[in-house]
């Protein structure tokens, strides 16, 4: 070990606690909360008085207390973020980690422009140590990095986080950040324990550029690991729409057959109840072929609306509701669907209906299960909505789009997200509302 040549001042801790503060606060900006409003503003305001008390009684110990003392602050930014987000452990842990780089990035990056003009103007911070750095122009120095800093911080993590759900980091991501972190402090802090390694600097000045760098290193590290996890999520939901669209379009296959071959079998069906009313026709004779004929009519009542595709569709979840004692009307051109392709119909027809079923057979009274689907044409939209009754209770996320019911939300709620699929790529959009426990699905198509 040699000494550091023009050694300069360590970061004061006050800025160093306010840096990790702000920097659990951008976060909790940018993330999915699960927390209300006011819990994540509590705990905000009880974590700078808290994160800073944890700098100054760090600086207070021993330097073999070191490594202890900087775990004692990341426990602080997970408790912050923890009880502000009211997140997953797991999740916390991954935010946690790219707070503290952030923090490590902007503290140096401001201390290194600090004392590059302290040194510039011969002045001797050492000589104010502690307090060194807290005169009245570093401190508007540091305001304005900060506001710069974390400035560009929020607008680059925004678009990182979506905050209508969590993002449920999987353990090898998070893993993967705790590592990158636990290396990037290790290697932008490395010249104040030895400088005497290969990737250590001996000059204050010097030092302080290997700590900026080093973070921004870590700091870029970390987002491009949150983009490939990002890529990866979403290559998997689209995977799974796309086994649901093709799953989708082979049941439309299938029911067509089958509701062709039960056409056939009601219409010979017909001629031979005619035939046997004609041979024989006692009075209990005659009610059992009444129900025969009423059962053969469910079988061989089929939907007309101008579309094959969509007579399909409507034929098997008519013959579905009856099941669940669901009434289901319908007000259908199918000719406005001439421009879709059968397999998006099936599965935008097929999503829409089997949501709106789902709910309605959880209804508890069968006069109020209701469905009702139409599609016509306003103005130059198709127009396609699909109304249903509920009575349980709705899941809305933080910008009040409806979530999945179903407990298992990972593998859920990819119906809405088919139908939304569909929507976009005929220039068209989707919108969702509820009105005194009617449910409401729009889906406007341009002509």
């Amino acid at each position: 070990m040699t000494t550091i040549t023009n050694a300069l001042p360590n970061i004061p801790r006050l800025y160093t606690g306010i840096c990790e503060w702000l920097s659990c606060v951008i976060y909790l900006l940018v993330m999915y909360r699960r927390a209300p409003k006011w819990r994540s503003i509590t705990a905000a305001a009880v974590g700078l008085p808290a994160i800073i008390g944890i700098q100054y009684f760090d600086g207070a110990m021993d330097i073999d207390f070191w490594i202890f003392g900087m775990l004692l602050a990341v426990a602080g930014m997970y408790a912050v973020i923890f009880f502000g987000a009211q997140t997953t452990m797991r999740e916390c842990l991954y935010i946690t980690t790219r707070a503290f780089v952030l923090a490590e990035l902007i503290a140096s990056l401001h201390w290194q422009i600090a004392t590059f003009i302290g040194f510039n103007d011969h002045t001797n911070l050492r000589r104010h140590a502690p307090l060194a750095g807290l005169e009245l122009p570093t401190v508007c120095l540091a305001t304005i990095i900060y506001f710069v800093g974390f400035g560009m911080a929020w607008i680059i993590e925004r678009r990182n986080f979506e905050r209508e759900r969590p993002m449920d980091p999987s353990r090898t991501v998070v893993m993967g950040s705790v590592i990158i972190t636990i290396v990037t402090f290790a290697m932008s802090n490395l010249s104040f324990i030895s400088t005497n390694t290969p990737f250590s600097g001996s000059v204050g000045q010097e030092i302080f550029y290997i700590r900026t760098l080093v973070d921004l290193c870590g700091y870029a590290i970390l987002k491009a690991q949150q983009e490939q996890a990002r890529v990866t999520r979403a290559n998997v939901e689209l995977t799974s729409i796309d086994a649901k669209l093709q799953s989708e379009h082979q049941e439309y296959l299938q029911s067509k057959e089958n509701i062709e071959s039960l056409g056939r079998i009601a219409h010979d069906l017909k001629h031979q109840i005619a035939a046997l009313r004609a041979e024989v026709d006692p009075e209990h004779a005659a009610a059992g072929f009444e129900q025969l004929e009423a059962s053969v009519k469910e079988y061989s009542a089929q939907e007309h609306t101008g579309n094959s595709v969509l007579d399909v569709i409507l034929t098997s979840k008519v013959k579905t509701c009856a099941q669940h004692g669901i009434t289901l009307t319908t007000v259908a051109d199918g000719k406005l669907l001439s421009n879709m392709s059968s397999m998006d119909i099936a599965t935008l027809f097929g999503n829409a209906l089997d949501n709106a079923i789902e709910a309605a057979s959880k209804v508890t009274k069968p006069e109020r299960r209701l469905i009702k689907l139409a599609l016509h044409t306003h103005g130059r939209f198709t127009v396609i909505r699909v109304e249903n009754y509920y009575e349980s209770a709705l899941q809305r996320d933080n910008q009040g789009d409806l979530r999945t019911t179903k407990s298992d939300d990972r593998a859920h709620g990819y119906g809405v997200k088919s139908i939304q699929h569909i929507a976009k790529l005929y220039n068209g959009n989707v919108s969702i509302k509820t009105h005194d426990h009617w449910f409401t699905l729009t889906v406007l198509l341009p002509h």
